[in-house]
């Protein structure tokens, strides 16, 4: 199946799919196309049984789809941006400690909380595995996408105050889960001599250093470039070659794209719209982002959807994908449990920040990526729908009720 035509039928289920929510079930836009992805999923999986040309054509199409390639190669630097060019600097400046802490401190330390609780809980159920694979688990479930996070967060009305806090820490913590998974992988693919502690954190300042220095130089030269010009068609161009050229160079060079991508993409918008850019620019600048940010959440939440074809089920890796999901909030309570603590007072936290924040880190297409991207010698087929079933909870139910939570504590508070 050629790929214009896997891109036709994905782009003609989105939108048909964002129909039937915006006219019918009139949910948030990622949660309600995802829950009708998974409708028809599970119908074509019924119908399969009655007609088996219907699942084989089915599983073509998602067999034809690399998923994980698709996903942080291609799509995830588009919506990185388009959710960076948004987002206030002031803001993050304020909240830049704290933020840095869950993204890193944070992420590494719900790592080992998740593998840890993982190993001993599979193993006490009967089912031997490798510590390392429980790890590699823990590392890739542990960011929180901010993918779904920018889609749901803007129908949760939080305060600013603490979208800042998600919003900041969704955009750095992938890159430094994917250096943490990295990592994780090499060790359990080579054993634990095959990686220095010197490798690793060389590996972690090329990745983490070199996207935010490669992210900041590129933003720079594109402003420059911009502000000589004020024709908004070549200046929207400008943008899409950024993103475009800045993901193919991150990954020549070997450092993060992702903290390319969101560096440049708050430098650019934060700075450009006060010295580079007219007011029709920035206006055709924004909406061509806004509207490719909503195709693209549309393709990759039915595809989310549809992934369901390929998962695994049975009844012992659905009960520890359903151990799972409090395992991983646990996790992700204690691990902002420090830095939220450390800088409570200073910097005026709303009350319950931590509970919001466990409940508001919501996992998405890239932890099902990176679970695609095991080895199957890895406990691939068990994590991918541990992880799939964690996911699916954590946009539907941590989504769907992150705005009643907030507005209950802010009441309350």
């Amino acid at each position: 199946m050629s790929i214009f035509t896997v891109i036709t039928i994905l782009t003609v289920l989105s939108a048909a799919f964002a129909f039937i929510n915006t006219k019918f079930l009139k949910l948030p836009f990622t949660i309600g196309l995802m829950i009708i992805a998974i409708c028809f999923t599970l119908v074509i999986t019924i119908a399969g049984n009655f007609n088996p040309f219907i699942l084989e054509e089915a599983n073509l199409i998602i067999d034809s789809i690399d998923f994980e390639t698709a996903l942080l190669d291609i799509m995830l630097s588009f919506l990185l941006f388009a959710g960076a060019l948004h987002t206030k600097i002031d803001g993050l400046k304020k909240q830049r400690m704290p933020i840095a802490l869950f993204a890193t401190m944070g992420v590494l330390i719900s790592t080992f909380i998740v593998g840890t609780l993982m190993y001993y809980i599979v193993q006490a159920l009967g089912h031997q595995i490798d510590y390392i694979y429980c790890l590699l688990f823990g590392a890739l479930i542990s960011p929180t996408d901010p993918i779904a996070v920018l889609g749901i967060l803007k129908d949760a009305n939080a305060p600013k105050k603490l979208e800042t806090k998600i919003v900041g820490e969704s955009l750095f913590n992938d890159g430094v889960g994917v250096v943490i998974f990295l990592v994780i992988f090499k060790i359990a693919q080579q054993g634990v001599g095959a990686i220095e502690a010197s490798e690793v954190g060389l590996l972690f300042f090329e990745e983490v250093v070199g996207g935010i220095a490669l992210g900041l130089l590129a933003g720079w030269l594109v402003f420059q470039l911009m502000r000589v010009i004020d024709h908004y068609e070549t200046e929207v161009m400008i943008t899409l070659a950024l993103v475009m050229g800045l993901s193919s160079l991150a990954h020549l060079i070997h450092v993060s794209g992702p903290l390319a991508v969101v560096v440049a993409g708050i430098f650019i918008g934060n700075k450009s719209p006060k010295i580079a850019w007219s007011e029709t620019t920035q206006n055709y600048v924004d909406k061509f982002w806004e509207l490719l940010d909503v195709l693209l959440n549309a393709i990759l939440f039915v595809l989310i959807g549809l992934e369901l074809l390929i998962i695994t089920i049975n009844g012992e890796y659905i009960t520890f994908g359903l151990i799972a999901i409090p395992v991983t909030l646990l996790a992700r309570y204690l691990a902002l449990a420090g830095p939220v603590a450390l800088f409570k007072k200073k910097l005026d936290f709303i009350p319950k920040t931590n509970l919001i924040m466990t409940w508001g880190g919501i996992r998405g297409g890239i932890s099902i990526a990176l679970a695609l991207s095991l080895e199957p010698n890895m406990e691939r087929e068990l994590f991918l729908t541990v992880t799939y079933i964690i996911v699916v909870f954590s946009i539907i139910g941590q989504g769907l009720t992150l705005g009643p939570l907030v507005r209950r504590v802010l009441k309350k508070g």
